[in-house]
């Protein structure tokens, strides 16, 4: 039964006060709002704004985008009621901590590790490429034919740095960059309005179309299991869009990693990741409105690896597509910047609670960040980012964070029941059809993933079980207490 102990929501809010690992408190509403405006808006609004129009959705894309902000906003909530009772470092992991018991946490923070940096190696070889282009640099040692990417390890140690240096610092420098992206972003939009043609809209709902069946591996679980194949277009098809636009949105949940770091988290976390995750609907909304209107759903250019660029091309605007690459790159850079701080955060709360070693815990006497543990993590995301090709384990990343959508919404309802006297600066209304409707949804989603990504995420989640049997358990700080109170 210990492998299902709680720990106390006191007990983890106690926790923050210990002077070797207490972080700094400096960041505000502003801050988070920047933050979660920096790890959502990357290549997901560059990218899959043509190729889900051209491949399932049609002019209908903006639907799609519309329903994933949506589903996002149903675990979006539950997060902001955890972060604001329990404004404490580790996200999902702390939540799961309070509610489901030390084996979950452990499962759900050692999946977050795998999410995390997978995300930031993925999105840094993608910078290296785009900057590649943009400046036109050697592909030996940038680009996707770089066989040792020596600028994706340069940026993920410089923001490294950046991290431990304070994250009020790395705040003011993402805000910088947010404005590059964002401005460009508007300028799509905006210049974009003027070469819309309204044919290309009709139909707004292209008749729904049989896709061909994927084998083996590749095949979804939902194919495999229960026989559904895939539909492109009609409602089918902005369905199949929305499941693959949802990735776009990954990284609000970021922003409840830094609730310890927070002023007045049980105001500010919550605005925060309801506020960007409102701006970027918007914004991935009037982007699909606009590229689909600049450019038919059927033309193959859409289905590129840049069809932002192409739309304006297509239009005779050559000198849009450097323009939109300098905001690919500026984009990129934040992604990268807050998943490491992300990463940092959840692996510093579970080597506080002893689920990993106790010393990586420190915090920098000067920086008040857990800068051994950004070291650490950094590195290893570098080495995966200039090493490894990792396009093909980049949806390993859509399944952990599906996975701990579903369970902090389950914990929403069960700290509802076993502590209904804590005091809650935000609730959700109507919980359960909220928490059950984000529940339904991720698994949805999950099982809308290749049987190839099943089978990694079970493989890293049977590696993380044996590492708990055999380290986390034993020195485990809660059971350590519950062992020593015992005697």
């Amino acid at each position: 039964m210990n492998l299902f102990r709680t720990k106390s929501i006191e007990q983890s809010i106690a926790e923050t006060e210990e002077p070797e690992h207490q972080l700094k408190r400096d960041l505000t509403t502003k801050d988070l709002i920047v933050f979660g405006i920096g790890v959502i808006i990357g290549t997901g609004i560059f990218v899959l704004t043509g190729q889900e129009a051209h491949n399932h959705a049609g002019p209908a894309i903006v639907i799609s985008f519309l329903i994933a902000g949506a589903v996002c906003a149903l675990a979006a909530l539950c997060y902001a009621e955890f972060a604001a009772t329990v404004p404490v470092a580790g996200s999902a992991y702390t939540f799961s901590y309070a509610t489901l018991g030390e084996f979950i946490a452990w499962i759900i923070g050692w999946d977050l590790l795998l999410e995390l940096a997978l995300g930031a190696a993925v999105v840094a070889r993608g910078w290296s490429g785009y900057l590649q282009e943009l400046l036109e640099l050697p592909t030996a040692f940038a680009g996707d034919k770089a066989v040792v990417d020596v600028a994706a390890i340069a940026i993920v140690m410089i923001l490294a740095f950046l991290v431990i240096a304070g994250t009020k610092l790395s705040s003011s420098v993402s805000s910088v960059f947010v404005l590059i992206k964002v401005s460009v972003v508007l300028f799509v939009v905006i210049a974009g309005l003027f070469y819309i043609k309204a044919a290309n809209y009709s139909p707004f709902i292209p008749p729904s179309e049989p896709t061909e069946l994927a084998k083996g591996a590749d095949q979804t679980l939902l194919q495999a299991v229960f026989g559904m194949a895939p539909t492109a277009f009609g409602v089918m098809g902005i369905v199949a869009a929305a499941s693959v636009v949802f990735f776009s949105y990954i990284g609000f949940d970021v922003v409840a990693t830094t609730a310890e770091e927070t002023r007045n988290p049980q105001r500010d976390v919550p605005r925060g990741i309801l506020g960007s995750l409102l701006i970027c609907t918007l914004l991935y909304m009037a982007v699909s409105f606009v590229i689909t209107g600049m450019l038919p759903y059927t033309d193959k250019r859409m289905d590129t690896s840049a069809p932002l660029a192409e739309a304006f091309s297509a239009n005779g605007v050559e000198w849009a597509a450097n323009l939109i690459s300098l905001g690919a790159v500026a984009g990129m850079i934040t992604t990268i910047l807050v998943l490491l701080l992300g990463q940092s955060r959840i692996l510093f709360a579970m080597c506080r609670d002893g689920l990993l070693p106790r010393q990586l815990a420190k915090v920098h006497p000067k920086y008040g960040t857990p800068h051994r543990i950004t070291l650490i993590t950094s590195v290893v995301v570098a080495g995966l980012a200039g090493f490894v090709p990792l396009a093909e384990l980049s949806h390993l990343v859509s399944i952990g964070t599906l996975f701990a959508f579903a369970l902090v919404s389950a914990g929403v309802l069960i700290l509802r029941r076993t502590r209904p006297d804590l005091p809650r600066a935000f609730r959700v209304k109507w919980a359960p059809l909220v928490a059950g409707g984000a529940i339904l949804t991720c698994v949805w989603l999950m099982l809308n993933l290749s049987l190839l990504t099943w089978e990694r995420f079970i493989i890293w989640m049977a590696l993380g079980i044996v590492i708990y049997a055999v380290y986390g358990r034993t020195h485990s700080r809660l059971g350590q207490q519950a062992a020593s109170t015992e005697q």
